[in-house]
Formats: C-alpha cells, structure tokens, sequence
C-alpha cells in the first residue's frame, strides 16, 4: 500500500542535511573538454545495461556500490538514476532500506558522510518525540528486551549471593535495561544487596534521554525506592575513548558487575588507531577484577571488510530488521517511517558513507569478541538455562520469524535464518 506523498516530503524535510539527490556529474562531464573534436563518450558495460534492464533492486545496489567503490562516476549516476524511481521510505522493506543505502553511497561521492551521522544525531525531534521513537522500537522489537533480559540473567546469577553490588554500564542510555534487575532484587531471598550503578554514555546522547545522565538517575532512584532496594546512581557523561579508572569510583567489599550493551562496537580498534581503545577498554576492566562481564552485540561483520563486502553485510543485515519492522507496524503508520529514519538510517548511512576515524559503526561477529575477551584474559561464563527459557517465553508475544539460537554459552536472537544480536558474559 502506498505512503502518501506527505511522508516521504516530511523526511526529505527533516533529513534535509542528506541533501536532495543531485547528480554526479556536470553538464561537461561527457567528454574531455566542450566543444572538442576529441570527447570521449563515456560507455555502460553490458554488465551494468543487463543489471538496469532486470530492474533488481539488490543487485542493483550492489552493482551501484562496485561502481562507486571502483570511482566510475559515469556508471554510479546512471545506476543512481535508475535507483531514484526505485526506492521509497513508504514502500516494502527492500524499498525503504534501499532509499537510505542509496543516501550513503550519495554521501560517500559527495564526502559528507560525517556532517549527515552528526545531523541526524543532533538535529533530533524535540526529547518527547525521540523518546517515542526509540520506545516504539523497543516495544515492536525484542531486540533490546532480548539483551537486556540475557544480560540481566547472567548478573543475576553471579550476584545472587552478593551483598553489595555495582553495576558499570557503559552505555546507559535511558536506564531501561535496570528496571526488572531492581524489581528482581527487590524479591531476593534474605532481602535485597545495596546497589550502586555507574552510569556512563556520550554527552551528545542527552537527547535520548530529554535531559543529562541525571534525568536516568531519577527515574531509576524512584523504582528503586518503591521496591525497598538500597540504591546509588553516579553518571559519567564521557566517551569511551577518554574514560579511565580514576573516573569510576572503585569501593571495596563491592561485587563488581560491567555491561557493555550495543557499545563496544563504538570503540575505535587497531585498524583505526594505534592506541586501540576497544582493547585498552577490555584491558582496563579486567584489571577492576569484576564478578562478571555482559556483552551484547550487534551479530554483523562491518569492521574491516572491504567496503563493497561491508556494503552487502550491512543490506543483509538491516533488511532483516526492516522485514521484521514491517510486520509489526503498516506501511502507512507515519510512526515506522520514523522509527527506521531516527533509530536506524544514522547508523546506515554511518556504515556506508564514513570511513576512518568518522566510521563509529564497527560491528564484529561473536567470535571475533570472543577473541578479544580471551586476549584481555576474560574467560567464558556461561548463560543458564533459565535465561534461554525466559527469552522463550519474551518471544511468545513476537512474531513466529525470530529465533533462540544457543552455542557455547551464548545466546543468539535473530529473524529467520539470520542472527541479529548476541549475548554471552565474560569472568
């Protein structure tokens, strides 16, 4: 069913910083000179003609990104053309990630990539509006619930004799990942530990939060108030990349928990930076001695792959999200086109148009962070199977396409046959 032609303006409107789609080349772009007897009429491969006449938007894309990848501007407008009349934020779920996708290629002839990741960060919706956007996803996905829910299982079972606890989540967001650990606190057996957390996240993220780390340590402090559970917040609004030990306040006779939910893949590693702060980070919280470490991540291969092989990860990947987005909310709910423009379209247009230090979408595949746990001297700490049994049952109110996939410990949450988020903790 088509989108009224108010909402893809809307978008336009309000990813103005994703620039219209201007062509590539100039008027006198055709020949090496105006006027002259010796122009060189740039020619389409075959390949390129046969991929335009079957109109496959995949193939298509992919062909787009070779061309682009390869510096053809000739063949890149020409499929860039044919892709306008193709894609649509209103349509079917290729259609709609196709239309971001082609917006990162844009970006990346054009070397604007940086100013539209910070645009769509910064230049948000009022906090309210936001807020909903990433609430909607939340509740129409099980993404979030799903690591949240592995996380907490794990923490809950390393701290289930524990009198005094603190929790370092390195990426706190809203604090919505803490609410059922408090509440599950609140009914332990003997009464609940003291809790302390140390919140930590970007200080350009205030807006998810319509407010500072303070606005999270509110809201936590109330529940945990209510439930009777002894509690401490403590925000760090700092990056990754500059936090230190000093930073965190350290206590003793305290049982130490770190999360890293969707964050790591921020940090810049050895092929960005020679100080590699992904690894120094795991150095320095195997040196704090926790009781057990969380990691839940994004199941994708974009941190080194050669762009085109990035390119295709990234279509398969989020494909896979807009498909399950799409049987959640109609075509026609204004609030999907806004759920995948401010949650999703940054990170892809990030993935896509940005490399080097301005690439801050670097996701790996478990086994590669299994690697990197290892090296920090981490050993696995497996999930029990009352967490695989819990997320089971989170799933019953989703659609039949997700799947549990567990191995090694670990927990897989993904649509179909693809895996999208993993979890698994780390001692």
């Amino acid at each position: 069913m088509a989108c009224s032609l108010d909402c893809e303006n809307d978008l336009e409107n309000k990813l103005g910083e994703l620039r219209p789609l201007q062509p590539i080349l100039g008027p006198d772009s055709r020949g090496v000179g105006a006027g002259s007897q010796f122009s060189i009429e740039p020619q389409l491969s075959k390949e390129a003609m046969d991929i335009i006449q079957c109109k496959n938007l995949k193939e298509m894309l992919v062909a787009c990104a070779k061309s682009v990848a390869d510096n053809d501007l000739f063949t890149s407008e020409l499929f860039m053309s044919e892709l306008r009349l193709m894609v649509s934020v209103c349509g079917e779920p290729l259609q709609r990630l196709g239309a971001y996708m082609l917006e990162g290629l844009v970006a990346r002839l054009s070397s604007s990539g940086s100013s539209i990741y910070k645009a769509l960060r910064c230049k948000e919706p009022t906090s309210p509006e936001l807020l909903s956007y990433m609430h909607l996803l939340y509740e129409i996905c099980p993404y979030f619930k799903f690591g949240y829910l592995s996380a907490n299982g794990a923490i809950a079972e390393a701290m289930k004799n524990e009198t005094r606890i603190h929790i370092i989540d390195f990426q706190i967001a809203q604090g919505s990942q803490w609410i059922t650990l408090i509440q599950a606190l609140a009914t332990r057996p003997g009464g609940p530990p003291q809790m302390r957390i140390t919140g930590v996240d970007d200080p350009v993220s205030a807006y998810a939060r319509g407010g500072g780390l303070e606005i999270v340590g509110q809201r936590l402090s109330r529940l945990a108030k209510s439930c009777g559970v002894p509690f401490e917040f403590h925000g760090l609004a700092i990056s990754g990349c500059d936090l230190e030990r000093k930073h965190l306040k350290i206590q003793a006779g305290e049982a130490l928990v770190v999360n890293f939910a969707m964050m790591l893949h921020h940090m810049p590693d050895e092929s960005v930076s020679i100080e590699n702060h992904r690894d120094r980070l795991l150095r320095m919280v195997k040196n704090l001695s926790p009781k057990v470490v969380t990691l839940v991540e994004q199941e994708s291969n974009t941190n080194t792959a050669p762009f085109v092989l990035r390119f295709i990860e990234t279509l398969e990947y989020y494909l896979a999200i807009f498909e399950s987005i799409d049987v959640a909310l109609s075509r026609e709910n204004k609030e999907r086109i806004n759920v995948e423009q401010h949650c999703l379209a940054r990170d892809i247009v990030n993935v896509i148009a940005c490399e080097g230090p301005e690439r801050v979408e670097r996701h790996e595949l478990l086994e590669k962070w299994r690697r990197r746990f290892a090296m920090a001297g981490f050993s696995p700490f497996p999930l029990s199977s009352f967490v695989n049994s819990t997320i089971k049952n989170l799933l019953k109110n989703y659609s039949g396409s997700y799947r549990l996939v567990e191995g090694d410990g670990c927990l897989y949450l993904g649509w179909m046959n693809r895996n999208l988020v993993a979890s698994c903790a780390w001692i």
